[in-house]
């Protein structure tokens, strides 16, 4: 069984910092892509930034130059580093990662896993 844990949410100003961070236990073989997608009310899940096993990043248009994607694959964690926070990032954030598992030595196929997401709220 696969778990991806979040922390790092919370209540912030605009213009302030948060760091996000996720990380996967369970029965791991490897990691491929790792990301964080968001979800605001009434708004679909959408993504924020993807890191693939090798360290390439997609950030999506409306974070870039303030939203920053970093894994570190020895502890199977990968992490947001955000700044210049706006009331409009308030979301509920996910975390995201396809997995490949081993069971009784047998590797099972990449799977798709989430976390339990974790609140950010910019406000004044």
């Amino acid at each position: 069984q696969i778990q991806l844990v979040e922390s790092g949410g919370g209540l912030v100003q605009p213009g302030g910092s948060l760091i996000l961070s996720c990380a996967a236990s369970g029965n791991i073989f490897s990691i491929h892509n790792m990301g964080w997608y968001r979800q605001a009310p009434g708004k679909q899940r959408e993504l924020v930034a993807r890191i693939t096993s090798a360290g390439g990043t997609t950030i999506a248009d409306d974070v870039t130059g303030r939203f920053a994607i970093s894994r570190d694959n020895a502890k199977n964690a990968v992490y947001l580093q955000m700044i210049t926070l706006r009331p409009e990032d308030t979301a509920v954030y996910y975390c995201n990662a396809r997995v490949t598992w081993v069971t009784n030595g047998h590797l099972g196929p990449p799977t798709e896993y989430w976390g339990q997401g974790t609140q950010v709220t910019v406000s004044s």
